[in-house]
């Protein structure tokens, strides 16, 4: 089937755009907007959200030298990875925000201001003076702006996950809801390809001096160009219904807390959801590379290219993970994610020693299994919640998960190697993702199915 046919509403031909008979009805879409836009509209505001967010990790050993005092490299690696899980914090509220906003005023709003948001953090982060020249003022100055993005973050997520669900067919949904994954990465990607030819165009010198700022830069411009495309989407089908019944009734329906308390366990199940995954996630996919170089002394520019191409074997497969959701369930789908990787971790940790070829197959056998729970996880979420409180029930405890968890894995992971040397702090650390990841297998394991459900309502 061509990738055309695979993004063809449902209930139609591919050949005349005519309803098929037999094919259930599915509301979605965003009328008289074409899927393209609507698909690039979305996927290219997130893939900038996550290439402001990732390039950081990518370049935190410059960063480090730059806006910390270089007395101690070991401590100012630590403190720039430690502002990094800082920049987590800020999610949930961002999350509680957006999220209102997605919910109350629209989620293309929601969006939109999102992505403004992480720009303006990259544009002072691409501007912030060395700590040579107002000294401790520069770690401030990059505190701020890791602060705005992880606001910005903490909301684009959710607003975006949820507009892809609502226009996504029924009977395609977990093949739409790749797209969030996908784009992401493709931004991790571009990132971390920036970084490894900047690393062979310029001097180490360079690269201290100004090279780690370009990144940044470019994330700002592109940042001003995605937020012109989102403010030209529709609003989708699902949220104009409900604010059309809303103003027909005229009533506000209940508050949002109170349908926030009437869904708690779905709230809880995000969490269970999410905490395995996000620790493996940010761990094998953003900050390898960078581990990689700090701790086992790797070639900068070999492990950034190392990662690149590991992260390409991991959006290959999402579409695969994704097409097969919606065939065989989610269900069987997130447990082969969740099992897989903890039954991966400690192998695949143990495969990294300082070589590219160690680097890149253990990267790419962990992204594989975690592909499928992240091919799948937007269009899960969005199937927890009734439209009401579709953004804000899923921003709210998604954010604190991550940013408990997702947020501090890669200070754990330099930490316990710190404090413990790297045998028995990688020991400890693979330990630490195995149980979350069991716990993400047992919630999983008591989640109903939901594919194809009607997000009506």
């Amino acid at each position: 089937m061509s990738i055309k046919e695979q993004l063809a509403p449902a209930g139609t031909t591919q050949a005349t755009g005519r309803p098929q008979h037999d094919a259930a009805p599915s509301p979605h879409g965003t009328p008289g907007q074409s899927t393209f836009k609507t698909l690039l509209g979305i996927g290219a505001g997130n893939a900038v959200e996550w290439f402001d967010w990732a390039i950081y990790a990518t370049f935190a050993s410059f960063i480090s030298g730059q806006l910390f005092s270089k007395a101690d490299p070991t401590s100012a690696f630590l403190a720039t990875m430690a502002i990094f899980a800082v920049g987590f914090v800020a999610r949930p509220f961002g999350g509680a925000f957006f999220g209102l906003i997605g919910d109350k005023v629209g989620r293309k709003a929601a969006m939109t201001m999102a992505v403004g948001l992480a720009s303006v953090g990259s544009l002072i982060i691409a501007l912030t003076p060395t700590y040579s020249s107002i000294g401790a003022g520069a770690s401030l100055i990059l505190l701020v702006a890791r602060l705005l993005q992880g606001l910005a973050h903490g909301g684009e997520m959710p607003s975006a996950q949820t507009y892809l669900a609502e226009v996504a067919p029924a009977p395609k949904r977990g093949f739409y809801s790749t797209l969030m994954y996908f784009s992401g990465t493709a931004g991790i990607v571009a990132g971390t390809l920036l970084g490894a030819i900047l690393t062979v165009t310029l001097s180490k010198e360079q690269m201290g001096a100004f090279g780690w700022r370009i990144p940044f830069a470019v994330g700002a411009l592109m940042g001003l160009y995605t937020l012109i495309m989102r403010s030209r989407l529709k609003e989708t089908k699902q949220f104009e219904e409900q604010k059309s019944a809303k103003a027909a009734h005229g009533t506000s329906g209940p508050s949002v807390f109170s349908q926030i308390m009437a869904n708690w366990r779905q709230a809880l199940q995000v969490i269970g959801l999410t905490v395995g995954l996000t620790v493996v996630y940010y761990i094998w996919s953003v900050s390898t590379p960078a581990y990689a170089i700090a701790n086992m002394k790797m070639d900068p520019a070999t492990a950034l290219w190392t990662g690149v191409a590991a992260n390409l074997v991991f959006m290959a497969v999402l579409p695969f993970w994704g097409k097969l959701s919606d065939r065989i369930g989610r269900r069987p789908v997130l447990l082969i994610s969740a099992l897989g990787a903890a039954v991966m971790q400690f192998p695949m940790s143990s495969v990294v020693r300082g070589e590219a070829w160690q680097l890149f197959i253990a990267m790419s056998v962990m992204l594989v299994f975690i592909a499928a729970s992240a091919s799948i996880v937007p269009a899960v979420y969005a199937e927890l919640f009734p439209t009401a409180i579709r953004t804000i029930g899923v921003a709210i405890p998604y954010a604190i998960c991550v940013a408990a968890f997702g947020g501090t894995a890669a200070f754990l992971q330099a930490g316990f190697n710190a404090w413990f040397g790297h045998s028995v702090g990688g020991t400890v650390f693979a330990l630490y993702a195995i149980v979350l990841l069991l716990i993400t297998a047992v919630t999983v394991y008591k989640l109903p199915e939901s594919v194809g459900k009607d997000l009506r309502g």
